[in-house]
């Protein structure tokens, strides 16, 4: 979004671009998850997906995927509040046992299982390859570059300029300095000698294992609990799932814990009536909250041009488009893009102020 209107160069610390969470994420486009102005973000940017630019991609960048939220007796009134927090965005339909059978066989239904459901008939399983490939593919064709194996061991204020030293010697300057490292972007600000903002990175852990013999899954829904327990889907001819873990980590290159991927299957075996016969592969990736579990785009309030991009947590390619949008419009000063979404709301200046309110008599 910034390629068109300003040289951008891009420093990637792995060898290849969506090492860490890109690559590994599940890739939903739903409204189950996040808060109002996730949904918000995520509905403004649905319209990129379904019609990518011209030249952005050479495939779909996702295939349309139905999402269905399950619940048991105790979780009807769960079920309840999110189906009114969902409304002003996406219309949802509410299913009971055989429409949810229906669309999946396999749920466990009935006494212990789910009795209802909301079913969103026009979910996207997102193509994160496809995704960042076009997104790379756009920055070079508007004259931007992308190096990886760039890794900052140095960040340096000069004048109206920043400055960043790679692991190799070498040294790229610019007047803004774009902080979208991920989990590593409290570690990146204080290279920079720049206030952090409390990021709080967190592992996920998925398994993949073999669908029922005789069963097509290739059509089941993304099917998830009401509350943080469980999702699982179709991949690539198997299912995957996940316990959908929140487990605090340091930035890090991920690794999936024996205890999650047990959780996993368990949880599978208890929602469902399959079995988890055999894991074929399991992997994990950090997702990254700010303290409201925002995200946070924009200058940092103590330091010129140091740009904030950070703690999209599990929402971050979903939402990518306008996240995008709205960056470069306040990098560059173009038309804000998002009806409904302040720049304040995005701003990072409000964990700063948040702390300067905090009476230290009340410690942390």
């Amino acid at each position: 979004m910034l390629s068109p209107h300003a040289s951008v160069t891009v420093l990637e610390g792995e060898e290849t671009i969506g090492y860490h969470s890109s690559g590994r994420s599940a890739t939903m486009l739903h409204y189950a998850l996040g808060n109002p102005l996730v949904r918000a973000l995520t509905l403004a940017s649905r319209p990129f997906f379904d019609s990518p630019p011209d030249s952005f991609t050479d495939v779909p960048l996702g295939r349309r995927t139905p999402v269905l939220i399950h619940a048991r007796a105790d979780e009807l009134p769960a079920l309840d509040e999110l189906d009114a927090a969902i409304a002003p965005f996406a219309t949802l339909d509410r299913v009971g046992e055989a429409e949810m059978l229906a669309l999946c066989p396999v749920l466990r239904v009935g006494d212990g299982g789910a009795v209802a459901g909301l079913a969103d008939r026009n979910g996207i399983r997102l193509d994160p390859h496809a995704l960042l490939q076009g997104y790379a593919r756009t920055v070079r064709h508007n004259g931007g570059s992308i190096v990886t194996s760039a890794r900052a061991t140095g960040i340096e204020r000069s004048g109206s300029a920043w400055t960043v030293t790679s692991e190799r010697g070498e040294r790229f300057s610019a007047p803004v300095l774009v902080n979208a490292a991920g989990s590593w972007a409290d570690k990146v600000a204080a290279m920079a000698g720049v206030a952090p903002l409390g990021l709080a990175p967190r592992r996920r852990t998925i398994i993949t294992f073999d669908a029922p013999q005789g069963s097509d899954a290739a059509n089941w829904p993304f099917a998830k609990t009401v509350g943080e327990e469980l999702y699982f889907a179709p991949e690539s001819g198997r299912l995957f799932a996940s316990p959908m873990d929140e487990v605090p980590s340091d930035p890090c290159d991920a690794q999936p814990d024996d205890y999650e991927v047990a959780l996993a299957a368990y949880r599978v075996e208890e929602r469902t009536t399959m079995r988890v016969e055999r894991i074929v592969h399991k992997w994990a990736g950090l997702r990254t909250f700010t303290p409201d579990r925002m995200p946070a785009a924009g200058f940092a309030p103590d330091s010129d041009g140091f740009f904030w991009l950070a703690g999209q947590g599990g929402f971050g390619l979903q939402t990518s488009p306008m996240m995008a949008a709205a960056s470069a419009s306040l990098i560059v000063d173009t038309p804000w893009p998002l009806a409904g979404v302040s720049r304040e709301e995005l701003s990072p200046a409000r964990f700063l102020r948040q702390s300067a309110q905090v009476d230290p008599a009340f410690g942390d």
